[in-house]
């Protein structure tokens, strides 16, 4: 699977973060989700109700509760919940999946200029298959970013405007998540 390919036909990535959000996205046209909150009961669930669905699925996996990001958590992860790929602002865990053939998304927080510098150092170090940069409302860095990285670039984090989703497309970015529910038809 090639993330930037599903990126080219699908920027507008819808995140999901509860029921309400699952139902909906069932209907949405995207092809990629991006499930950012759940916990250890339900997530097998979600997964599989939007593989039925034929949605390609990425879940925040430092974001389900009950499931520790070890390596046995991942392991359990990879084994059991048969997602497309992980998502996780971890190195640990991008090494992890990476060995085991697991497409992986590492999200940076973006604040300043030393964790800027950090964002370059850990994408160059790690090789994800894409990064989401947090907030998305900064086309700048957002630009500077995708100049200096030769992996598909993600924003997403404050986004609730079709001007936001432009800025960020125009910076360089190949797509922008959101749990904004009227945007992710844009």
């Amino acid at each position: 699977m090639e993330i930037r390919e599903i990126l080219e036909r699908n920027p507008i990535i819808p995140a999901i973060k509860n029921e309400d959000g699952l139902n909906e996205v069932l209907e949405s046209s995207s092809e990629i989700i991006f499930v950012i909150m759940s916990n250890l009961i339900n997530i097998q669930g979600i997964v599989k109700k939007l593989k039925e669905a034929k949605k390609i699925v990425f879940v925040h996996i430092d974001m389900i509760e009950g499931l520790s990001s070890s390596s046995y958590g991942v392991e359990y992860f990879i084994s059991h919940i048969k997602a497309d790929g992980i998502i996780t602002t971890k190195h640990n865990v991008v090494a992890f999946a990476k060995k085991r053939n697991v497409s992986v998304i590492q999200r940076f927080f973006v604040l300043d200029s030393f964790s800027f510098k950090n964002t370059i150092m850990h994408i160059r170090e790690n090789k994800p298959d894409a990064v989401e940069v947090l907030p998305g409302v900064m086309p700048k860095i957002i630009k500077r970013i995708c100049n200096l990285v030769n992996v598909p670039v993600i924003t997403g984090g404050l986004i609730d405007e079709k001007e936001d989703i432009i800025n960020a497309l125009r910076a360089g970015a190949e797509g922008i998540s959101t749990t904004d529910k009227k945007l992710w038809d844009f």
